[in-house]
């Protein structure tokens, strides 16, 4: 499949789209519209055990037409992007927007913060969508994995995929930009038994460049070495300890800051932090600042989902939250303007300290290296923190033994100010980016 030269006309398919969705709304409705369409295009690829099992092709895209009608709204998608299927798409908006309750805050974005010319991010490296190619790269990363050791005694599957993005939007004050991005991804599973016992770990690589990826053999070793370690595994006793979040799941741990700080929460006043704008609510050492326009990066986009162009900012300066995270609605809910983010949170860059993970361990002495989480039990409206953990126990700064079944609590206020380090050894396979970091004290609930 000629992946290149089909991203060009694509391209223009979809501008055509959304350029005649706008025209036609100008001459036969007064309502303001936005529009907006994605497409994606590209392969999955699944292995295990050597076998293909099997193979996705996609080419997904939707056409996404919002009116506001005076202070009502009607939004509609459809993947006709025909004059005819834009005119009826048209008349459904209008028709659900007359039958919508009115809301005084909906509406376009102030004009002010619209990105009327998107920067170019260095999203965009194509290549062809080989099957041959795909299918062994995950074959490689399978067959490492095997060879590492032994124990190795199955799969639970590699994974290979290549995607496109392209995306345009478009709004009745003027604004029409678009941008392309590529996504590649590889992943790997396997199962290590020792014993009668058996234990499986997983890891991934994801980049914009498909020559940024992690090579096989390297992605193979690597899963076979933690799903190897994880080998003798033990229960812990209940305890209250130090606590070191390793950075395969930093992000995670800060994933918890988007919802409590997210605009919708803040308006419903369903959120622990809604009066702690402008107070210290971590560490004064502690900084996160959004980058939306990193060259290459997982997070970067020039506009966000409403079409405001996207802009640097602290979201917490020496330990203080900076701000809320707003859309167009939800700022007007609050009295506030939006901050650029309707569709959530563009690079977020955690401060560190500058040490290594060994001097973390060292710091640490003695506690729980968590490396895996599980469940849901966050709840962002008193803050209270509970999940399953698997990790290594550590005695003198050293790993000694993998512990499972075990659950770490506590209140997300307490654990954010009870962060002692963060060392770094940053994972920038997410758009939150973090190293590992070491917590004072939580509770360990085991057997």
């Amino acid at each position: 499949m000629k992946l290149i030269n089909q991203i060009k006309t694509e391209e223009n398919l979809l501008i055509n789209a959304v350029n005649n969705t706008l025209q036609l709304a100008k001459k036969t409705i007064s309502c303001s519209v936005e529009v907006f369409v994605k497409k994606t295009i590209g392969i999955n690829i699944n292995i295990r055990n050597n076998i293909v099992e099997n193979i996705e092709f996609n080419s997904d895209g939707a056409l996404f037409i919002t009116v506001y009608n005076k202070f009502s709204k009607g939004s509609v998608s459809s993947r006709d992007f025909s004059i005819n299927g834009i005119k009826k798409m048209l008349e459904i908006a209008i028709d659900i927007s007359k039958h919508s309750s009115s809301d005084f805050f909906v509406g376009l974005p102030d004009i002010r913060l619209l990105c009327f010319h998107a920067n170019n991010l260095d999203l965009f490296h194509p290549s062809e969508l080989d099957i041959k190619k795909g299918i062994n790269f995950a074959s490689l990363v399978e067959q490492e994995a095997f060879k590492f050791d032994k124990r190795i005694v199955n799969s639970e599957g590699s994974f290979f995929s290549n995607h496109v993005t392209i995306n345009v939007f478009g709004n009745s004050l003027g604004m029409l930009e678009k941008y392309k991005s590529t996504l590649y991804s590889a992943y790997n599973c396997m199962i290590a038994k020792e014993n009668n016992v058996m234990q499986r770990d997983f890891y991934y690589s994801t980049s914009r460049k498909i020559e940024n990826l992690e090579k096989p053999d390297i992605l193979g070793k690597k899963t076979a070495k933690r799903a190897v370690s994880r080998l003798g595994s033990r229960k812990i006793n209940t305890i209250k300890s130090s606590i070191i979040f390793s950075r395969e799941i930093a992000s995670t741990f800060f994933s918890y800051l988007i919802a409590a700080i997210s605009g919708d929460n803040v308006y419903r006043k369903s959120t622990f932090l809604l009066y702690d704008l402008q107070k210290k609510i971590f560490p004064t050492w502690l900084n996160i600042i959004e980058k939306p326009d990193i060259l290459q990066g997982l997070g970067s986009k020039p506009f966000d989902n409403e079409g405001v162009k996207t802009n640097e900012k602290y979201i917490i300066k020496n330990g203080i939250l900076k701000t809320w995270l707003l859309n167009s609605y939800n700022a007007r809910r609050l009295g506030l303007i939006s901050t650029g983010n309707a569709g959530g949170i563009y690079n977020w860059l955690i401060s560190n300290q500058n040490i290594l993970f060994q001097d973390l361990l060292a710091n640490m002495k003695t506690g729980l290296l968590v490396t895996e989480l599980m469940g849901q039990g966050v709840d962002i409206v008193s803050g209270n923190y509970s999940q399953g953990a698997i990790g290594f126990w550590i005695e003198n700064g050293k790993i000694q033994y993998p512990v499972n079944e075990v659950t770490i609590s506590g209140n997300l206020r307490n654990i954010w100010n009870n962060i002692l380090s963060i060392s770094n050894d940053i994972d920038i396979r997410n758009n939150i980016q973090c190293g590992s970091i070491l917590i004072s004290e939580m509770q360990i609930s085991g057997k």
